[in-house]
């Protein structure tokens, strides 16, 4: 990111404060919401899918415990834990998502960038239209599930951006009051996986710009937190189609740049 302008820096600080927001607040989307906006400013997934990363890592881990700590339960951390996460359908859940993860990783790093930026593009805007269309993604069957998983699985590790599939399979089965803590478990779990991939081929973690972007996200990520019981129990399809809408433009404004 050094050949960047000095605005720029500016707005991808805002990008992430913006995608730690959303995180804590909703339990997913951190990704998926953000990185079209970083791509127009950098188009090249992998300098900012690391950093997106780590701030997972992080906030996921910090947030689980921060629930079990404050469930004040008798039985210690390992009571709380239990009773905040469905670990038998996140067992359930890796098991089929486990190998088109690591698939994804594999497209992720030997794909050219310019590609994977295009497909990125092109899964957010169909995001965007659901949104838009109040026609969020919805599964009524097992075998829809288990699809709706391996692409989860496979989106999750080409771009950390498959959150929208694998809630629509999660929020049918877990409890609401488990899924944000088991969800958070799960980014943990794929990013870690991711992590390691790309330590083991050298690919830039973008460390120094850690020490900025996370406090940016670290903000956000409060912000959302206070909020999170409220987004919970509001219905606000007006929120999600101005954001689809805004989600849709940007995302063609990629692709035509992409093909252009």
């Amino acid at each position: 990111m050094a050949d960047l302008i000095w605005y720029h820096y500016l707005l991808i600080a805002l990008i992430f404060v913006w995608s730690g927001f959303v995180r804590s607040g909703l339990g997913f989307g951190g990704a998926a919401l953000s990185l079209p906006f970083l791509l127009l400013i950098n188009n090249n997934p992998l300098v900012f899918l690391p950093i997106i990363a780590i701030h997972l890592l992080v906030f996921s881990s910090s947030t689980v415990l921060l629930s079990a700590r404050n469930n004040r339960l008798k039985g210690g951390t390992a009571a709380a834990f239990s009773n905040g996460i469905d670990w038998g359908y996140l067992r359930y859940a890796l098991m089929i998502m486990i190998i088109p993860k690591l698939l994804g990783v594999f497209g992720l790093i030997t794909l050219p960038a310019v590609l994977m930026s295009s497909i990125i593009f092109a899964i957010v805007s169909i995001y965007a239209i659901g949104y838009i269309l109040n026609r969020p993604f919805r599964s009524n069957s097992k075998t829809i599930d288990a699809l709706f998983l391996m692409l989860g699985g496979y989106i999750s590790g080409s771009s950390l951006i498959g959150a929208p599939l694998i809630i629509a399979v999660f929020a049918n089965h877990v409890d609401k009051h488990q899924l944000r803590d088991t969800l958070f478990l799960l980014w943990f779990i794929l990013v870690t996986i991711k992590m390691t991939a790309f330590i083991a081929v050298g690919i830039d973690l973008q460390l120094i710009h850690q020490l900025w972007l996370l406090p940016c996200a670290t903000v956000g990520h409060l912000i959302g937190l206070r909020f999170h019981k409220k987004m919970l129990t509001a219905e606000s399809p007006l929120f999600f189609r101005v954001l689809g809408s805004a989600l849709l433009l940007i995302s063609l404004i990629g692709l035509w740049k992409g093909l252009a």
